[in-house]
């Protein structure tokens, strides 16, 4: 299923702040990524609308089954792809900024190669 790269980040983000935070909520959104409160509500509805989320009543976030799949993809393509980068040389700044960029447009054959190699090839991890 293709959705669009800002759903993505947000699905990204909700998993982020899950693994740090335990709860997550619209405002911690909102301070992770810099936006609005009503770009944040926007999403939120939207990814709910789209089954990608559920919130509770107390507006707590949390992934469902298919919105965990997407994030876990781009979580696992920013991360091998930043790490790559850094193993190579390209400062931290740069190699996230440009992970977040790639991880969206690499298709599933080339980044299953990066990935591959990369395993294949320990000091790069």
């Amino acid at each position: 299923m293709k959705i669009k790269e800002s759903a993505e980040n947000y699905l990204e983000t909700i998993l982020i702040l899950k693994k740090r935070m335990g709860e997550v909520r619209s405002i911690d959104i909102v301070n992770e990524l810099s936006y609005s409160k009503p770009s944040v509500s926007i999403a939120m509805k939207n990814l709910r609308e789209n089954g990608f989320v559920i919130v509770d009543k107390d507006g707590y976030i949390d992934l469902t089954e298919k919105g965990r799949e997407i994030a876990e993809t781009m979580y696992e393509r920013h991360t091998i792809i930043s790490n790559w980068l850094m193993f190579l040389g390209v400062e931290e700044s740069t190699a996230l900024e440009d992970a977040c960029r790639i991880e969206h447009v690499i298709s599933a054959e080339s980044f299953e190669a990066l990935k591959k190699h990369v395993y294949e090839n320990k000091e790069l991890c």
